[in-house]
């Protein structure tokens, strides 16, 4: 038997089916949003309605899987009701945590509804102790999720200075929401990722076929990829576009469109002291959905009895067929 405490396994769903299927495929807590702005994951056909919130969480709970609402875009000025509002309806239902971003949302779950359980969404950016702290003196919050930027010991070292648990993302999309980057997307929809929930959306999207069977990506007025015949692409995204420069042709600027996976560092992210995994993923498809978090399960478990599992699917699964360790790779702290 391994020494290693096994962490809570957070999985992504875009839609009650989706919930239904993480949670049979193993998931100990779901994460999800209410349809509109107020989550960072605003697509057509994707979210809860209150009923249907409510039915899974109650479908969750016989299951003995939690679900945790994210409210986790920023409210804009004479819009603030709204999220109020998204807040009053997950403690009404009875979710088993509140994800919120924003510090307004924060404050008002602190006094309005003091005995919810609160995290810190990644898109506040919170990630050093000082930080960390201050949301968990001011508003009680039991749980921070990180942002994608720190190493393993960084990790370790903020464990061991905060007052509350760690929530580490371990698969999925790397990008960073609260970056500038993410103003690209806002520049040429009007559509803002971080108070609208949607970057890139659909509906601004084209493929224009070519005459070598290729397509041509375009975002709006821009163009921002262009995909040879069997080439594998990722969602079109204009910060994971390729860009000829006056420095460099047809190349990602700011980002390659691959996928996070740090399997291989589940261990060194238990020892460190991470609470829970993250899966990223409300987009994807309940196959994706079902695929990944069993995969997840079953690696999780392995390395807590001291095995070592099988991952090569999950590679399969990588945006693009391309796998990154990121930021968190580092020498080991141990």
């Amino acid at each position: 038997m391994s020494d290693l405490i096994k962490p809570e396994l957070v999985c992504p769903a875009g839609t009650p089916a989706s919930l239904r299927t993480a949670v049979d495929a193993g998931a100990n807590s779901v994460y999800c949003g209410f349809k509109g702005p107020t989550n960072a994951r605003n697509f057509p056909g994707l979210n809860f309605s209150k009923k249907e919130l409510s039915e899974s969480v109650k479908y969750a709970h016989d299951k003995d899987a939690m679900v945790l609402a994210a409210i986790n875009s920023f409210p804009t000025a004479g819009r603030t009701d709204i999220w109020k509002q998204a807040v009053d309806d997950a403690v009404e239902i009875g979710v088993d945590a509140v994800i919120i971003a924003d510090i307004g949302m924060a404050k008002y779950v602190a006094e309005q509804h003091p005995d919810q359980r609160l995290h810190l969404s990644v898109q506040a950016g919170a990630s050093s102790p000082e930080a960390i702290n201050f949301y968990v003196e001011r508003f009680n919050v039991k749980r921070v999720v990180l942002p994608r930027i720190l190493t393993v010991p960084e990790i370790k070292r903020v464990h061991d200075a905060i007052d509350c648990e760690i929530e580490a993302f371990v698969f999925g999309n790397i990008g960073m929401m609260a970056e500038g980057r993410c103003s690209l997307t806002n520049y040429v929809t009007g559509i803002s990722t971080n108070m609208d929930g949607v970057c890139s959306p659909a509906s601004h999207v084209d493929y224009e076929p070519d005459d070598d069977d290729g397509l041509t990506t375009r975002l709006g007025d821009f163009a921002i990829d262009c995909i040879s015949c069997g080439e594998t692409a990722g969602y079109p995204t204009i910060c994971k576009g390729r860009y000829d420069t006056a420095h460099k042709k047809n190349y990602y600027a700011f980002e390659e469109p691959i996928s996070l996976n740090l399997t291989r560092l589940l261990p060194d992210l238990m020892r460190a002291g991470v609470t829970a995994l993250k899966i990223e993923g409300r987009q994807r498809s309940r196959a994706y959905i079902r695929s990944v978090v069993s995969a997840f399960r079953d690696a999780v478990d392995a390395y807590a009895a001291g095995e070592e599992p099988d991952i090569t699917e999950l590679i399969a699964l990588t945006e693009g067929h391309k796998e990154t360790q990121g930021a968190f790779k580092s020498k080991s702290w141990r």
